[in-house]
């Protein structure tokens, strides 16, 4: 029976509607004589069948009004008969304007008959349209074992909701049913949308959801806040509701939606904070027409960079990493998506002074973005004198390169595990820190010294942040591979703390306070409410449709080395100060003189050239006073000698 009213012919359609069309003509009559046939004899009713049928075919043909798929009628197909009707209806009084004359002097068509006609006419065509769709979405809403279906609510009584609920229920062999919706504006609240119930966002409303089996919240309006969002997934969860979302319209198969592309809400949904305004004006002055250069720019911080920079129109930017095939993978993304980007594709390693000294002479940059780093907390930990090499030469190599190739800018990405270091890795970035500042106090010194009024001409800026939601190595992943996996999860310590944010929020705050920076500052990031990792192990396993300890177990496995339970933005000697925008914060922090500084990295960086794993951490904590090793073999070095009397 589907099928062939699937394939139902369009000629039948055609003849259909000029049956109904004649019947309504012929009832429109007996309505205005009251059914006393006898008035109506004095009617040439055959003649009238006739025209009518003539004009209405032709009306018909030209409008398409029978090519609409019935099942599927909707407000163009109602508005097309509406058309066809009113068009018939002026024809009808047009003739009775041209036959109402000497010798004939009578109407045709009655003028009660036209109006009659008009609306018994569009009843007729557009109400057994809408009973068959009516009694087909019935017989596919009742066709499949209730059982075996989905019962949804659906989040949206706008235009993204209803569509959501007609695609969904419209489908032929479907496995969910929107049986209600959901809405957060109280004043839609147990009224009727669609034939559905509208319930408010509260408790009471989940309970009565739950009471209906309803298994399923899909959210339509792809515009929620993220507070908004948080809460409608954690009652969720409390009742053991799954939450999908509907793509964004521009994603979705053909201009279709199909619930195959319904998607879980992903734990990093919720994390991430809303959109950060940012002044793009005033970047885009400082950016546009200048040749950039990011060094790790295949990496998850770098390579954002460089997506986000193409917006400023940069003359050029340069992409320097030493991982070929991340570059390569790049590189590919580079030609499909930004083609009217500028860029060239650079290999070298940051603490390959000539290499980066033919970088310079030959691109010569304006500004540079400093994102190479290594950044693995218990790699570092088992090689410090890499990390001091990678992450301390490599930033010392740049800067001053910078500096003597008359960059404008040099722009360092660091990271919150410089503050109170208790790894190689936090030290190592820390150290980077240090020197960076000292450096730029210096040279801010020999330029006044030298008479030159005004900033030194390379001024030199430190950001550091947080956690990065998706980034190379992130606990995340790790997590979503383990519960595909079926678990365990492995969670280090129940108590570990950490701050996250998004790349994309990440770099778009790096930009700005990039362009705000003056010179010397050590620019610190909004990072929101601190997650801990268990709860975000809970909440995911859930996410899943699982159940923690039940259907996936989540095992702690210790600190790794260097490990610590909670990370900071400040040491407890800084303070911040404000700036234009509000989740960017100037760090207040201790300045060091430069020649000591100097001289104590140029015997750090002997100790590592030599691999002196020892006396490289040593000397790293003679830097970094505040480095007190966590969990780690170099606990040793951090015990002070008893003073005997």
């Amino acid at each position: 029976m589907q099928y062939r009213i699937r394939i139902l012919p369009r000629w039948i359609i055609f003849l259909l509607d000029l049956a109904l069309v004649e019947v309504g003509i012929f009832i429109s009559f007996l309505l205005r004589f009251n059914f006393d046939l006898t008035s109506m004899a004095r009617f040439e009713i055959r003649s009238i069948l006739l025209l009518s049928l003539v004009l209405n075919m032709i009306l018909f043909y030209l409008l398409r009004s029978y090519a609409g798929i019935i099942r599927y009628t909707n407000i163009e197909d109602t508005f097309r008969i509406f058309t066809v009707a009113a068009i018939a209806a002026l024809f009808y009084y047009a003739i009775n304007l041209i036959v109402n004359r000497p010798p004939h002097a009578h109407l045709l068509f009655p003028k009660a008959v036209v109006a009659i006609n008009f609306f018994i006419t569009s009843f007729i065509l557009i109400g057994y349209r809408l009973l068959i769709r009516y009694f087909y979405n019935f017989y596919q809403q009742h066709r499949l074992d209730e059982k075996s279906r989905t019962k949804a609510v659906i989040f949206d009584t706008g235009e993204h909701g209803l569509v959501t609920k007609r695609v969904i229920n419209g489908m032929p062999n479907g496995r969910i049913q929107v049986v209600a919706f959901l809405d957060d504006g109280g004043e839609t609240g147990g009224k009727m949308l669609e034939g559905l119930p509208i319930y408010n966002m509260d408790e009471i409303s989940f309970r009565k959801l739950k009471q209906e089996d309803v298994t399923l919240l899909i959210i339509a309006n792809r515009n929620l806040s993220k507070e908004k969002l948080n809460y409608l997934v954690d009652v969720c969860l409390n009742y053991g509701m799954r939450i999908q979302q509907v793509p964004p319209i521009q994603e979705w198969l053909n201009g279709t939606l199909n619930t195959d592309q319904l998607k879980d809400v992903k734990i990093e949904d919720l994390l991430e904070r809303d959109v950060i305004k940012i002044e793009n004006d005033y970047i885009n002055s400082q950016i546009k027409g200048k040749t950039v250069l990011v060094t790790g720019a295949a990496g998850s911080i770098g390579s954002e960079m460089v997506r986000q920079l193409t917006e400023y129109k940069p003359s050029l930017i340069v992409m320097c990493d030493n991982a070929e095939t991340p570059m390569h993978d790049m590189f590919l993304e580079m030609n499909e998506k930004f083609t009217e980007a500028h860029y060239k594709i650079f290999m070298g390693n940051i603490t390959d002074e000539p290499r980066m000294r033919y970088l310079f002479e030959t691109y010569k940059p304006n500004i540079v973005f400093h994102a190479a780093a290594y950044k693995h907390v218990p790699m570092m930990e088992d090689n410090p004198s890499v990390a001091i090499l990678n992450n301390v030469l490599g930033t010392k190599t740049i800067a001053e390169l910078s500096m003597a190739y008359g960059v404008e800018k040099f722009v360092m990405v660091s990271t919150d595990k410089a503050v109170n270091p208790t790894n190689v890795m936090g030290a190592s970035k820390r150290i980077a820190e240090i020197f960076i500042q000292s450096f730029f106090k210096q040279i801010q010194k020999k330029y006044a010294e030298a008479g030159e009024k005004g900033a030194a001409p390379t001024r030199f800026v430190t950001t550091r942040f947080g956690n990065v939601l998706g980034s190379n190595g992130s606990v995340i992943p790790r997590f979503k591979k383990q519960i595909e996996e079926g678990g365990p999860i492995t969670v280090t310590h129940p108590e570990i703390t950490r701050y996250f944010m998004t790349i994309p929020e990440a770099c778009r705050l790096v930009i700005e306070a990039g362009a705000m920076g003056q010179g010397g500052e050590i620019f610190v990031f909004d990072m929101g409410s601190p997650v801990k990792i268990v709860d975000l192990a809970r909440k995911m396993i859930r996410l899943s449709g699982k159940v923690p300890e039940v259907d996936i177990r989540i095992v702690f496995s210790g600190l790794r080395p260097g490990e610590k339970l909670y990370e900071e933005l400040l040491n407890n000697s800084e303070n911040t100060m404000p700036t234009y925008h509000n989740k960017i914060m100037i760090a207040k922090v201790r300045e060091y003189d430069f020649e000591i500084v100097q001289d104590k990295i140029d015997k750090l960086l002997a100790r590592a050239a030599n691999h002196d794993t020892l006396g490289t951490v040593a000397q790293m904590k003679n830097i970094v006073p505040e480095f007190i090793s966590n969990n780690s073999i170099y606990e040793q070095l951090d015990v002070k000698p008893t003073v005997s009397n």
